[in-house]
């Protein structure tokens, strides 16, 4: 009989050795060995999740967040660093995405809600 845990863990080794990891884990590295781009990109995150939490409960975005976003997004662009680990960041979730979706399919879950 097959241990689901050890295949779990199997896994999440095999995230851990993948190439959009393997990226994402240097460009997080890079980008927030500055201070100013890690303060940054951690005030991204935070706004970021607020909008999603905003759209999740069927509200319309807050447009004070929306503009902060935009500026923040505008001044992150200029740094190559964190332009650099916001987009293997998107690959790495695109993938884990992709990984949860084939698992939800295989369990017979509906995901669809999940989607934005």
């Amino acid at each position: 009989m097959v241990n689901i845990y050890d295949q779990a863990h199997a896994l999440a080794n095999a995230i851990k050795q993948s190439e959009e990891y393997t990226l994402y884990a240097r460009a997080k590295e890079a980008a927030t060995e500055n201070e100013t781009n890690q303060a940054l990109l951690k005030e991204y995150k935070k706004l970021q999740f607020q909008l999603q939490v905003q759209m999740a409960g069927g509200a319309a975005p807050n447009a004070d967040d929306l503009e902060k976003i935009q500026k923040l997004t505008a001044v992150l662009q200029m740094s190559p660093e964190a332009t650099a680990y916001l987009m293997a960041e998107m690959r790495l979730q695109r993938m884990l995405a992709d990984v949860y979706k084939i698992l939800g399919e295989a369990a017979g879950v509906d995901l669809d809600m999940l989607q934005g």
